[in-house]
């Protein structure tokens, strides 16, 4: 991967063992609070590279490639292991326990908001704060089809079970993993197009040619199961705080501002004209954001 180290200043990723998975993070900062950062569909711990520097000038930040993405072990799934919310949850809690050794401050994107949050549900202890950047609403999730327009209604689950077949679900995978594919979805997902860089077309489909990266990502697109955000927002048993950009155009802010409502969620921060990836596209507003909610939850 083609990466521009120097801009970054990101020191070599480290690994730790988990149910006999290798497991790639990254780690920086030496004082302050713990961070623990999630990644959503797809990407990986590069995907905090803009903020990662920064937060840890005040806080011990890490970031982890979830089982399946990145750099991180890609077991096929099958009956002894599967690629759900749950697993992933406890993925995060046990780095927490193991590497961190402390409660921390759980930071997410996307989907990612669901794996943190199941992780401070299921396992208390470990957490001190969650932000949610653009949580998925898992509009796809079997109990919510009911509330889609027809045609996404019944055309999701077709897909799904078209893609079931191993050779037309291998070769849609590749196709919308090659770069050129990777950078349409992205100038769809970023508001700003200045953002969609070779680095960051690079970052996401580098793991792409590893194996058992078209297993996971079929794995995952047939799962529509596990819990919702507004299921798991009122079991948090930590305060939570919200960031929504608000052109993102897979998970609509009028949607996202339920969320609020629960009264685990300390803030819900609108970013004008930013996208799905808030922390990638806007990383000057969601460090100094994270920076002072962070301070004012430690003082």
């Amino acid at each position: 991967m083609t990466t521009s180290i120097s801009t970054t200043a990101l020191t070599s990723t480290k690994t730790w063992n988990w149910q006999g998975f290798s497991i790639c993070y990254q780690s920086q900062g030496s004082t302050g609070p713990a961070i623990v950062l999630v990644h959503g569909f797809g990407a990986s711990w590069w995907h905090w590279r803009k903020n990662i520097p920064v937060l840890a000038e005040n806080f011990r930040v890490y970031a982890i490639d979830l089982i399946g993405f990145g750099a991180s072990a890609k077991p096929k799934p099958g009956e002894n292991f599967a690629y759900t919310i749950e697993t992933w949850g406890q993925q995060i809690a046990d780095f927490c326990r193991e590497v961190v050794g402390e409660p921390v401050f759980l930071v997410a994107n996307s989907i990612g908001c669901i794996v943190a949050m199941q992780a401070a549900v299921s396992n208390p202890e470990i957490a001190l704060g969650v932000a949610l950047l653009n949580c998925s609403l898992r509009l796809l999730h079997d109990r919510k089809r009911e509330m889609l327009p027809w045609h996404r209604r019944f055309g999701a689950p077709l897909l799904q079970r078209i893609l079931s077949f191993k050779p037309i679900g291998e070769f849609f995978f590749y196709q919308i993993a090659k770069p050129k594919t990777v950078r349409k979805i992205l100038l769809k997902a970023y508001a700003n197009s200045t953002a969609v860089t070779e680095e960051l077309v690079d970052i996401l489909t580098a793991p792409a040619s590893d194996p058992g990266a078209a297993a996971v990502f079929l794995a995952f697109t047939s799962y529509s199961q596990g819990p919702l955000p507004e299921e798991l927002l009122p079991q948090l048993p930590c305060p939570a705080i919200i960031l929504w950009g608000t052109a993102d155009p897979w998970e609509p802010i009028e949607l996202g501002r339920e969320l609020a409502n629960f009264p685990q969620v300390q803030k819900f921060i609108p970013l004008e004209g930013v996208g799905h990836c808030p922390q990638d596209e806007a990383p000057e507003l969601v460090n100094l954001i994270l920076q002072d909610w962070i301070w004012e939850r430690t003082k």
